[in-house]
């Protein structure tokens, strides 16, 4: 078991549940790929605590929170796990098609007592959200991200995306076909990434 860092600032409970979970990712990565196993030994930089940045770019009050593509969970599971003391008036649905990861996904729900929703279906199938945050993390470039949010984000909702170092590249190129307000914040856990904050999104 890897333990985790004492700098992600979360209390002592949401400490031992985020903990719960890095024991089961670690066990279920060894049956299906959930994660690179290159990136285990890391898992609570590379994957936990930059995941938990997102949540102060996020107010706190009731909001449905929607991750696309959770995959193994991040962001959307770790943010939940967080919420579950904190931000306890968060509804959040992960989305993830894959069968034995969306079965992963209610694994570590369960064992962690964390209240969500996992849809395992493709985020063009599922009925539109009206989530007031969107978020996704390493799912695909920024112009499909855009297509994703107009489907499944309310109108006065939020988006928030981790981005490489290509993030500028990504911007430029949805530019093209939407118009959209945007915040740069640098990553905490990388110096060539980047958290976008993205609202009032519109085609062009």
């Amino acid at each position: 078991m890897i333990d985790p860092p004492g700098n992600l600032d979360v209390s002592r409970e949401t400490l031992e549940r985020l903990t719960v979970y890095v024991r089961l990712l670690q066990d279920w990565n060894k049956k299906i790929n959930l994660v690179s196993p290159r990136t285990l030994p890391d898992v609570w930089q590379r994957h936990i605590r930059d995941s938990l940045q997102i949540m102060k770019f996020v107010p706190e009050g009731d909001m449905t929170w929607v991750d696309l593509g959770s995959g193994a969970g991040f962001p959307g599971l770790v943010v939940a796990i967080a919420a579950r003391e904190s931000r306890s008036n968060h509804q959040m649905t992960l989305v993830e098609s894959d069968q034995r990861k969306a079965a992963f996904l209610r694994a570590v729900a369960r064992e962690t007592a964390t209240a969500l929703t996992v849809l395992d279906q493709r985020i063009e199938s599922v009925e539109p959200l009206g989530a007031d945050v969107l978020s996704a993390r390493a799912l695909a470039p920024l112009s499909q991200l855009l297509v994703y949010s107009e489907r499944h984000l309310a109108s006065e909702g939020t988006a928030i995306f981790p981005k490489g170092a290509n993030a500028q590249a990504e911007i430029t190129a949805a530019l093209e076909q939407w118009q959209f307000d945007c915040e740069e914040h640098p990553s905490v856990t990388d110096p060539d990434a980047v958290v976008l904050k993205i609202g009032n999104i519109r085609r062009v």
